[in-house]
């Protein structure tokens, strides 16, 4: 009972910490205080990007090297999600359906996978942390050029 109060409090502590230093994924707004969070767990992940550059993805943004999110088969698009890998930490949107290969319950797309230094199938950790409005640009960076490699997210 104490490991899951202090879970829960660790998980609040977490969505509070990313809501007052700004951390949201393509100039969004912090995630809502009433946004549901979970606690961290591992799992496997794979990336995508080459193949689908210039395609709509299923949440309305089109794909780029810039775009950094994630794509995920049940959580709703604007879910902010932060992932970590071998000390890397990055809060990223879900702006996609799938992973749809090698039983993962994520897929990056290449400008997260490049930013969290992800090259093959791997076990990350995961967070929900909030939500934020689905736009157009949600993954981008803000202001910035889809061609860009990296942005529009929160690396830690």
């Amino acid at each position: 009972m104490l490991l899951l109060a202090l879970l829960t409090a660790t998980s609040c502590a977490a969505a509070t910490a990313l809501a007052s230093t700004g951390g949201t994924a393509g100039g969004a707004s912090a995630p809502s205080a009433s946004a549901p969070t979970t606690s961290p767990h591992t799992t496997i992940a794979t990336w995508f990007g080459p193949g689908f550059y210039g395609r709509q993805t299923a949440c309305g943004q089109t794909l780029t090297p810039a775009v950094v999110g994630v794509a995920n088969r049940k959580l709703p698009c604007g879910t902010l999600v932060q992932v970590s890998y071998k000390g890397h930490n990055l809060t990223v949107p879900v702006l996609d359906r799938g992973p749809y290969a090698n039983n993962a319950q994520w897929d990056l797309t290449a400008g997260a996978a490049q930013a969290l230094g992800i090259t093959e199938t791997v076990r990350i950790s995961t967070h929900v942390v909030g939500k934020t409005a689905n736009t157009p640009s949600l993954g981008l960076p803000p202001g910035g050029s889809s061609t860009a490699l990296v942005g529009g997210a929160v690396a830690g």
